[in-house]
């Protein structure tokens, strides 16, 4: 059976939204303002810790990451953390996506 998990935060004017999709092969995506822009597939239940990276649409490029890893806890199996301008914020599920 597949999970679905979503993380979203709006950082300085930009959306960050990055959603994994996990079963027999599990697919994380980042989106940045509506437009993927990283991408990570892989057979099995993902590996994990996974960083992404990705920038934010400014003059200059602003690169962000975000870092995916295992709770432990069964209701909230993931956490993601966004990493911007030297800060880590976490970034909350959405429910129901």
């Amino acid at each position: 059976m597949r999970q679905r998990y979503s993380f979203h935060l709006d950082q300085a004017g930009h959306s960050v939204t990055v959603n994994v999709r996990s079963g027999w092969i599990t697919e994380t995506e980042l989106l940045v303002d509506g437009k993927e822009c990283a991408f990570h597939r892989v057979h099995g239940h993902g590996a994990y810790p996974l960083t992404l990276a990705g920038q934010l649409a400014e003059e200059p490029p602003v690169p962000l990451a975000v870092r995916l890893d295992r709770t432990g806890v069964a209701e909230h199996p993931l956490a993601c953390v966004l990493e911007l301008d030297g800060a880590a914020r976490a970034m909350p599920e959405r429910v129901g996506r």
